[in-house]
């Protein structure tokens, strides 16, 4: 579980909630059916319309990632790992990779060592390695856009949501009292929208994308370490090398 999304979340809830008391709104004043449909259900269709079908089955893993704890490699594991490699190729040659590769779990690690053991070429690796990177940094990117549109959206419906509400409020000109309810009502459409568009959608597009520049960092580690395995670069070299890709404190830290 992902503390920080979870925290967010119910911060951010309450935030609103307990802004409502003081400021006197009354709770029921939320029971809108009508704007809960025109900001969620319609920001659903304008994501859907907007995004290719193959993308948006992938929604629910999507909410996977925002709220929990996705386990990968850190930087300081991933250079341990790859300087581990680099002495045993130095010692007995890069035939003796072979062995580890069916205990590693980390598909790109595992591929990266299999071209590695059988005699690709620098230069070819770096490349097949960075297509892999590129491939999921764009794939990441499109998962993420989902958020990110559905954060831009929002907001704009919310204020259809609230002109409309206006629209029927002028129904009760003769009749202050019911005039006051139905403006009211209107802008229940603009608080959803904002909300959903500013502590939900976007804050989760940017928690995607943090995660993937994470993985990102792990995987470029990876493929410079493997790299300069296959140019013989000395390990002590390839440590210095592959440590200017973390910050300072974080290698002090061991993090």
């Amino acid at each position: 579980m992902d503390l920080s999304s979870i925290g967010g979340l119910i911060i951010g809830l309450v935030a609103v909630i307990v802004g409502m008391f003081f400021k006197g709104v009354p709770f029921s004043a939320l029971a809108n059916p009508a704007a809960f449909l025109i900001i969620i259900v319609g920001t659903v269709g304008a994501v859907t319309i907007a995004t290719p079908l193959k993308e948006l089955l992938n929604i629910g893993k999507l909410f996977g990632v925002v709220f929990s704890n996705t386990k990968f490699m850190s930087p300081n594991d991933a250079i341990a790992k790859i300087l581990e490699f680099a002495e045993m190729a130095r010692r007995e040659g890069l035939l003796v990779l072979e062995a580890r590769i069916q205990e590693e779990s980390d598909p790109f690690l595992v591929r990266g060592l299999q071209l590695l053991v059988d005699g690709v070429d620098s230069d070819q690796l770096s490349e097949a390695m960075e297509a892999d990177i590129a491939a999921m940094e764009n794939r990441h990117a499109a998962n993420a856009n989902i958020f990110t549109q559905a954060g831009t959206y929002a907001p704009t419906l919310g204020v259809l949501g609230a002109v409309l509400g206006l629209i029927a409020a002028l129904g009760h000109m003769d009749d202050t009292e019911a005039l006051g309810h139905a403006i009211a009502a209107a802008f229940v459409a603009t608080l959803l929208g904002i909300f959903t568009g500013y502590v939900l959608w976007h804050p989760m597009a940017n928690k995607l994308k943090r995660k993937s520049r994470q993985e990102v960092l792990v995987r470029t580690i990876i493929m410079e370490g493997i790299v300069g395995i296959c140019r013989g670069m000395n390990p002590r070299m390839l440590r210095d090398n592959l440590s200017n890709y973390i910050a300072a404190r974080e290698r002090d830290t061991g993090q």
